[in-house]
């Protein structure tokens, strides 16, 4: 009996240990890939202040953008332009491209939960397209002078808004929001906006204007400013993260089936309302700020999904930061190809996206799959 109590104790049994799931090595993994991540949006982030026509370094980036937020170092070494450029230009543009790419990609991949759909996009609800045509009216036609200098971003908002609310009405009609509803509203509106907007082009006399509207169609984060809407751009981002990353599981359940969230306790029609009012603001906020900048709602989900897996309450930050890292390495592409001159940064995007989309679909074609 002695020697059986001095007897070492074998390892645990299967399913023992503590970790029968793996949620402690699927915990430590995310840990570690929002670590790397951050590491490299804030690599990329330097990268993005630094490139363009005139090239600043990475030392002197640093040191002018400390020296604006702490004051240090204290003694210039760097030209009046080149603080100018860091400080006044590029570094607005730079963190309001971060924060569009981790609103569009957050949206995105609660879109296509919403729809249950993978090829579901942010501007599935046609709110791009209402903000197209506030935006044309804008530029095009004085509309919104009396939002003075914000006119253009006001409208595009109104227009959004517009959009949102007529979707939102004609999903409701018959007192019930499906997901099937939900995607025909939206793109019935989308086109009809679409339409809307190339009317206006048409019925402009102004070559600059019309050109200005394609521009802006094709999404340019040439607008910011310290003293733009970046702020509020930021305030929408993070909270529609934080509100959507606290709704994981209903995400999950949504994506499932309407019938698996009914038996967990989730309705559908009264959660697809709470998610189209917060992503149709804060995509809203986004194309009012940037305009329509295509496929990063679209691709940059489904990687987060390889990275991490599809639990949406890990997936949305992850999918956050692959977004701010993707779309500020696409508008660093946007400002050095043909420069001095700068490509809408939609078309970037869309390069990079449409070999994905082709890839996607595939795969929805092998056995298996």
């Amino acid at each position: 009996m002695a020697a059986a109590q001095s007897a070492p104790a074998g390892p645990p049994p299967p399913g023992q240990d503590g970790d029968v799931l793996g949620l402690r090595r699927l915990r430590r993994r995310f840990v570690a890939c929002l670590a790397g991540l951050g590491a490299l949006l804030v690599l990329t982030l330097i990268a993005g202040v630094g490139a363009g026509a005139v090239a600043i370094g990475p030392g002197t980036v640093a040191s002018v953008v400390g020296h604006h937020l702490v004051g240090f170092p204290g003694e210039r070494t760097w030209s009046l332009s080149q603080d100018a450029i860091v400080w006044e230009v590029r570094l607005p543009r730079v963190l309001l491209g971060a924060l569009v790419g981790a609103g569009l990609a957050v949206c995105g991949a609660a879109m296509q939960a919403m729809v249950r759909n993978m090829l579901a996009d942010p501007y599935l609800l046609g709110v791009n397209s209402g903000a197209s045509s506030g935006a044309a009216g804008a530029i095009l036609f004085g509309f919104g002078a009396g939002f003075g200098e914000y006119a253009l971003q006001g409208t595009a908002f109104l227009g959004a808004l517009a959009a949102s609310a007529l979707v939102f009405l004609v999903a409701r009609s018959s007192g019930r929001v499906t997901s099937v509803r939900l995607l025909l509203a939206g793109v019935a509106v989308g086109y009809a906006l679409y339409a809307l907007t190339s009317f206006l082009i048409f019925a402009s006399d102004s070559a600059e204007g019309s050109r200005s509207v394609l521009f802006w169609l094709l999404g340019s984060l040439g607008l910011a400013t310290w003293n733009g809407p970046l702020a509020v751009v930021a305030v929408v981002v993070l909270l529609t993260l934080g509100l959507l990353t606290l709704w994981g599981r209903r995400l999950d359940a949504l994506a499932i089936g309407d019938d698996t969230a009914l038996s967990l306790g989730v309705s559908p029609a009264a959660f697809r309302t709470r998610l189209l009012l917060l992503v149709s603001l804060c995509v809203g906020v986004l194309v009012a700020a940037s305009g329509s900048i295509g496929f990063v709602g679209l691709v940059v989900p489904h990687f987060a999904r390889r990275v991490i897996g599809a639990a949406h309450a890990r997936a949305l930050p992850v999918a956050a930061l692959l977004g701010a890292v993707f779309l500020v390495w696409a508008d660093i592409a946007a400002r050095v190809v043909l420069q001095p001159q700068e490509l809408p940064i939609g078309i970037v995007t869309a390069l990079v996206g449409a070999p994905f989309l082709l890839i996607l679909v595939r795969r929805l074609h092998t056995p298996g799959v």
